[in-house]
């Protein structure tokens, strides 16, 4: 996975933006929904923030107050940097976060946790609540032309073909997985749970 969005790193904000390889795709109501989510994330009350598999920093800008990014890609954190200033940046795994118990007030995620198999979900919330008391997860809500799980082949514009697995949810799905939350936010495209 690290190999793969290391290599997608300067493209990422393509399926963020409907530009690249994704002008072409048909993604009814696209941008109003992330436009969505974008004021979901600047809703939130301002807290210290650690924001896991941050990428690009695309939803990072979005939240409020004082917010550190982790990612396991080098390109993603470079990235990250040149787009919010005052953050602070770190390179490392989600699954054995590098920060001591309680550092931060909330935990957010972007599309990282549908892309964790099963033992590495565990894994991820029990890192997740040992470093905050709130969990954000956003990720891809499940949509008619999807299955909950797939493994997909995505294709980068250097031709380059990875196989991803990746994982659909309903806001209420992936309430219960995180042992319980609130809402945030459920349209075509993402869901976003408190918990």
């Amino acid at each position: 996975m690290k190999a793969y969005y290391e290599a997608r790193a300067f493209e990422y904000d393509d399926w963020w933006n409907g530009t690249g390889l994704f002008a072409a795709r048909e993604r009814p109501g696209w941008l109003a929904a992330r436009d969505e989510l974008i004021a979901t994330l600047q809703a939130l009350p301002p807290a210290r923030t650690l924001d896991v598999a941050c990428g690009t920093a695309f939803l990072t800008q979005h939240l409020p107050g004082r917010v550190t990014g982790l990612d396991a890609s080098g390109s993603m954190l470079e990235l990250a940097a040149s787009r919010v200033a005052g953050a602070a940046f770190v390179e490392g795994d989600a699954l054995r976060l590098p920060f001591a118990d309680g550092t931060f007030e909330r935990l957010f995620t972007g599309h990282f946790y549908g892309h964790l198999a099963d033992p590495e979900r565990a894994r991820f919330l029990t890192e997740a609540r040992r470093v905050a008391v709130e969990l954000v997860v956003v990720d891809s809500a499940l949509r008619p032309d999807v299955a909950p799980e797939e493994l997909q082949e995505r294709v980068l514009d250097d031709g380059s073909r990875w196989q991803v697995y990746k994982r659909y949810f309903t806001a209420y799905g992936l309430a219960v997985e995180l042992g319980g939350g609130e809402t945030l936010l459920e349209n075509d495209w993402f869901v976003a749970v408190r918990a």
